[in-house]
């Protein structure tokens, strides 16, 4: 399953359109994401961000040995959030591997 975590944008054809970090978690926690592509900039701190998410999937792969979708992508027109985005990215790659 692709997942597309972006409260304002449309989800391209193929990909299951969530608006908040929960529900990304849930579908992580079913197992069957393999790309999930999230956007910086969510809208509302109080639903979560999308660190929640890269955080959680972080320690799910450090400490139960989760295995990451095979594709995590930044969708952000935000250039510091997307640094910031793609570091995360990083250090669950490196974890997994």
């Amino acid at each position: 399953m692709k997942v597309y975590l972006d409260d304002e944008r449309v989800a391209p054809a193929g990909w299951t359109q969530v608006r908040w970090p929960d529900e990304a978690i849930k579908l992580l926690q079913a197992g069957a994401v393999t790309h999930f592509s999230l956007d910086h900039d969510l809208g509302n701190d109080q639903r979560g961000t999308w660190y929640d998410v890269l955080l959680w999937i972080e320690r799910e792969v450090a400490l139960c040995q989760f295995i990451p979708p095979a594709s995590i992508e930044v969708h952000s027109a935000n250039p510091a959030g997307r640094k910031r985005m793609l570091a995360a990215i990083e250090s669950i790659m490196k974890i997994a591997s």
